[in-house]
């Protein structure tokens, strides 16, 4: 079923999203085709199979890795809604995006960085009784429509609260709230139809029953592998759609392409390996320790720099006709860097495994 969305309803777009069409027509057939279900155990007979939506998400980034991308931002969001502690959250608003009804994001690359001492956290808010007075801006975030009431995302912020104590929480924050301003400042070189938003808060009140996590150390802590395995799938999938691409140019130019570094069956048998380690991983994605979370981080490089080497790959085969506006080789290109540059980017997933084997 997967498959044939792709084919029937997101192939035709591809070129459209490439250039900033943002749709939700393909999450919504996706959701009904069950593919943001596999890793959430409420909606799955109780079985967590996050290798099963890594497997969809790399089915459908092999073709449009902006909608892989935008698949990754939903199944994170049902991730943090899953894995809290809010039974409203699981009763009106997890089981709709699930379905495709609702529209989920991260907006966790702040945090992430500044978890990891890279950055500081951007958004700052005053705790009074039944909610948060948040301020503060992000710069972009994804999957997002503006004033929309079925699009949220996830989020942490530094509390202060009435006693002067200090703490940091999560919450799910709609893109209707008030006091949020959601603006499209930049023009992306790739994965521009992802409906990415720089967001202002001014004294936006978020209400407590969107809380996800306060405290937030032990939450993080369950849901980061998921999180970054779940971002294979993309990785996969454009690595998969560049030897595709690959494959398409040594119908005419394979005389001379079999002098280039990094051939598709070369690569082919290399992702299958890597395939089977994310698989292994998936398994049990609440492994506690510094050993399984040191190996999802080498697992997450290694789809980064790979991705590195096919975006090389892909354009040395294609050659010229590569070059040409919207050829497929130059947009799996730079999907590709997308994968290196996201948070976690190889700097950062470098930084962090360092500081684990120390």
């Amino acid at each position: 079923m997967i498959q044939q969305i792709v084919k029937d309803v997101l192939k035709p777009k591809v070129i459209d999203i490439d250039h900033g069409l943002y749709t939700t027509e393909v999450l919504e057939k996706l959701g009904k085709a069950g593919a943001f279900r596999h890793h959430i155990a409420s909606q799955n007979n109780g079985t967590v199979d996050v290798f099963g939506s890594i497997q969809d998400m790399a089915t459908v980034s092999r073709e449009c890795m902006t909608t892989g991308f935008m698949m990754w931002a939903q199944d994170v969001c049902t991730w943090y809604i899953e894995n809290s502690e809010n039974d409203w959250l699981k009763q009106e608003i997890l089981p709709k995006m699930v379905d495709g009804d609702y529209f989920g994001a991260t907006a966790l690359s702040n945090p992430m960085k500044y978890f990891a001492g890279i950055e500081e956290l951007k958004l700052s808010a005053e705790e009074v009784e039944d909610g948060y007075i948040i301020n503060g801006t992000l710069p972009w975030v994804s999957n997002l429509l503006e004033k929309s009431d079925k699009h949220f995302f996830g989020s942490i912020f530094h509390v202060h609260d009435s006693e002067g104590n200090t703490k940091d929480v999560m919450g799910l924050i709609p893109c209707n709230l008030d006091g949020l301003t959601m603006k499209q400042m930049v023009e992306f070189a790739g994965m521009e139809g992802s409906g990415t938003y720089s967001l202002l808060f001014d004294n936006a009140f978020l209400p407590k029953k969107y809380l996800l996590a306060d405290p937030i150390k032990p939450y993080l802590e369950k849901i980061k592998a998921g999180f970054i395995l779940l971002q294979t799938g993309m990785a996969v999938g454009v690595i998969q759609g560049s030897i595709d691409e690959m494959r398409k140019a040594d119908m005419t130019l394979h005389e001379i392409n079999e002098y280039l570094d990094d051939r598709p069956e070369e690569l082919e048998e290399e992702l299958e390996e890597a395939i089977e380690l994310i698989q292994a991983l998936a398994e049990e994605p609440f492994t506690p320790g510094t050993d399984y979370m040191k190996q999802v981080l080498e697992a997450r490089l290694l789809g980064a720099e790979f991705c590195k080497r096919s975006a090389d790959a892909v354009m040395q085969h294609c050659g010229a006709k590569g070059y040409i506006v919207d050829a497929p080789a130059q947009r799996k290109q730079r999907e590709a860097y997308f994968v290196i540059i996201v948070t976690p980017s190889i700097k950062h997933l470098r930084k962090e495994i360092a500081r684990l084997e120390a």
